[in-house]
């Protein structure tokens, strides 16, 4: 298979990679700083390549996608995101700008995007990786991230019916806390306190799963799910005195 991966220089989106890149397909990783990624990588898959961009930049983003689906495309990943603490930091006009090219618009170009490969040759897979977060309903005083997850879902609803038709899936992939070295970085070197945690291995099980099985939307860990689904039952009030 052919397979981009955006956001994949880090994280679930390397992790994704390394795995289908195991499995002798081709794949190429996009993200602003391919820097990341160790070269040694790069040598050992000769069926690897980078792309380096912003996926705010709608331009960089249409030239590397028309060069490596050249010959067609049968997945395509988003996995970029951005995130802020806005419970010890106030947003600001430029982060609140960024979150929203990241999280939003930026999606919603890949996927039109890929929508248009896949069109013409009748079939694929569009898959986009959300959070939990997004699952969140009516929560008093929900962050910009929140908003920005939920619309991952609902983007992946709307290209799933109109795609449906021509033998392309859409998967929405929704995890809880998964132990990356961002996830890290933002817990001070160790989030291993967060509730549920799944290692990158554990997290990458899953999403290959629902994947191959073209699920339709894949939430996980369950126990993650079943507190959402409690929080989103309790009312509005009692959510906002345990703010």
């Amino acid at each position: 298979m052919k397979i981009m991966i955006i956001g994949g220089t880090s994280g679930i989106g390397l992790a994704l990679a390394q795995h289908y890149l195991a499995q002798a397909n081709e794949v190429a990783i996009c993200g602003r700083d391919l820097q990341r990624v160790e070269g040694s990588l790069f040598k050992q898959y000769a069926k690897l390549s980078g792309y380096e961009f912003d996926i705010a930049d709608q331009a960089a983003l249409g030239n590397a996608m028309k060069n490596f689906s050249a010959t067609g495309l049968d997945m395509l990943i988003v996995a970029a995101g951005f995130y802020f603490n806005t419970r010890h930091h106030q947003l600001d006009e430029a982060t609140t700008l960024r979150m929203l090219q990241t999280n939003v618009s930026g999606l919603s170009h890949a996927f039109e995007l890929g929508a248009k490969i896949m069109l013409a040759q009748k079939s694929g897979h569009v898959v986009a990786i959300g959070s939990a977060a997004g699952l969140l309903k009516n929560y008093p005083g929900a962050s910009l991230y929140s908003a920005s997850k939920r619309t991952v879902l609902n983007l992946c609803d709307t290209y799933r019916i109109a795609l449906a038709p021509f033998s392309i899936a859409v998967t929405a992939i929704v995890p809880g806390y998964v132990d990356t070295l961002k996830l890290r970085q933002l817990n001070h070197g160790n989030a291993s306190h967060k509730l549920f945690i799944l290692s990158e291995k554990k997290a990458v099980t899953h999403i290959v799963s629902a994947i191959e099985n073209r699920v339709r939307i894949s939430v996980f860990p369950w126990k993650m799910q079943c507190l959402i689904n409690v929080l989103n039952q309790l009312p509005r009030a009692l959510l906002a005195m345990r703010r």
